[in-house]
């Protein structure tokens, strides 16, 4: 009997002794020092600089490119649209506050995948009251956005949707339901002074999506389309491949050059099984990304304590400040992306505008005095083909076929917006504010490239972080040549 309580009792010893060294190992915290340098949190930006050039992109964008959204209805397109141009749009009302906001970094994943630990992680919000609530169990049941603020608060959804200096008012559309499921939350952070982080709820798959009470697809795509970097997260745990996350990666399509998978809690492995991981995460994402090149994985344990012994510890620290450098790119080029990406939205309201302007010359050309109006521009619409619209655009303006919209969308488009509402494109013209076409054209040709050019010569170069901390690989910029 004596000898059976020493045994428990030496049990008992021995167990306290490896849960205390447990709680001694997770409370050694890891050296943030490299996000800072990274990310060059303390180097002085540039305010003026960048304020005056948003302040010529405000002004070229609602000189030469709103008027003719307006005056042939190019968001009305965007609503009826589905599958005709994948990718970032504008948005329903191209207000100054997508225009001036900062960069968009997205998360999604499963469930507790580490994804808000990463927030906290990147922010350094590990133990402060305002750090993002983690946990084992599905957590995050709000889109949470993160932004740079005077002070420490929480924004309701509703009154993020109501505020138009900001660029979520668009999401009203949604429904209040929604509404109640987004939440903001400012305060004052280096990093957030150049960049937006958006948490989203884990996917769960077997969840229906009528369970959410709001269109979550169709919220992810919106936030997807305004993203300028997408973190795709995993974990050892959860590698297979549901019906919602095959939706969300459709979803994705067009975005792959925004797309960064990362397999997260690595060090929760051993060499041998993680390789084996990693080849399993490949398997499972291969049908979902339909590329010629594989996608970058980053592997790593993004969260504040130090990593598990007998990992790889310099590979995992080499991985996240190459992801580091990818978000930094992101910062540093967010003036030249979005002005690229303004003149991408140009592209697509000028070819807008010269379809619109063909269906209204061919309608009147197909017009006589005993014709039925409604027959004879019904006809047009479900048969452009046959009328030569789009060919007709490709043959006498400078337009890539890549370009052109769904056909259908316009059958819709003209459904509630009569044919009858439009004027040609020779009579949108003043003695004083000159053509339409003209302008949109010298900004897509001209004003735009001047600018872009501008903000590349002002850059000073210098080393960048991977040079100096040595990891190996510089991130390209989708829209700078090689």
């Amino acid at each position: 009997m004596k000898g059976t309580v020493s045994i428990c009792c030496l049990l008992t010893l021995l167990l306290l002794q490896a849960t205390a060294e447990v709680e001694e190992f997770d409370s050694v915290l890891r050296d943030r020092s490299h996000i800072d340098e990274t990310l060059r949190l303390a180097a002085e930006e540039k305010a003026a600089d960048y304020a005056a050039a948003i302040q010529k992109l405000r002004k070229i964008y609602h000189t030469s490119i709103k008027p003719m959204e307006q005056a042939y209805k190019y968001n009305e397109l965007r609503q009826h649209e589905i599958s005709a141009y994948p990718g970032r749009t504008l948005g329903d009302s191209a207000t100054d506050g997508e225009i001036t906001s900062k960069p968009m970094v997205l998360f999604l994943g499963p469930w507790s995948v580490g994804k808000s630990s990463m927030i906290n992680y990147l922010l350094g919000l590990h133990d402060s009251p305002y750090q993002l609530y983690t946990g084992a169990e599905p957590t995050t049941s709000e889109f949470t956005v993160i932004m740079h603020g005077e002070k420490i608060r929480s924004v309701e959804g509703i009154v993020m949707a109501a505020d138009s200096s900001r660029s979520f008012s668009p999401l009203e559309k949604f429904g209040q339901n929604f509404l109640e499921k987004l939440i903001g939350i400012e305060m004052p952070h280096k990093l957030l002074e150049r960049v937006t982080f958006v948490d989203t709820p884990g996917i769960i798959e077997n969840r229906k999506q009528q369970e959410r009470g709001y269109p979550f697809n169709d919220v992810c795509q919106w936030f997807i389309d305004r993203a300028d970097l997408i973190f795709v997260v995993f974990d050892p745990t959860k590698l297979d491949v549901g019906l919602e996350l095959e939706m969300l990666f459709r979803q994705l399509k067009g975005r792959e050059s925004q797309i960064r998978i990362i397999l997260n809690k690595a060090d929760n492995l051993a060499t041998q099984d993680l390789m084996r991981v990693y080849g399993a995460l490949f398997w499972s994402l291969a049908p979902l990304i339909n590329v010629t090149e594989p996608p970058r994985v980053y592997v790593s344990s993004f969260w504040p304590y130090d990593y598990a012994p007998d990992t790889s510890r310099e590979l995992f620290k080499r991985e996240e400040i190459s992801l580091l450098e990818d978000l930094n790119q992101v910062i540093e080029n967010r003036m030249e992306n979005k002005i690229a990406f303004i003149r991408q939205h140009a592209i697509r309201v000028r070819i807008h505008a010269l379809l619109v302007d063909r269906y209204v010359q061919t309608f009147k050309e197909k017009m006589s005095f005993f014709s039925d109006p409604e027959l004879v521009f019904q006809e047009i619409v479900d048969e452009p083909d046959k009328f030569y619209i789009f060919k007709s655009i490709l043959a006498k303006t400078n337009v890539s076929k890549f370009d052109l919209p769904n056909r259908d969308a316009y059958r819709d488009f003209f459904g509630i917006n009569p044919i009858a509402n439009f004027k040609s494109l020779a009579s949108q013209c003043s003695y004083i504010g000159g053509c339409l076409l003209d302008k949109i054209e010298k900004a897509i040709t001209n004003e735009l490239p001047t600018l872009l050019s501008s903000i590349n010569s002002g850059k000073q170069p210098g080393l960048s972080s991977c040079e100096v901390t040595g990891c190996g690989e510089k991130p390209k910029n989708r829209y700078r040549k090689n």
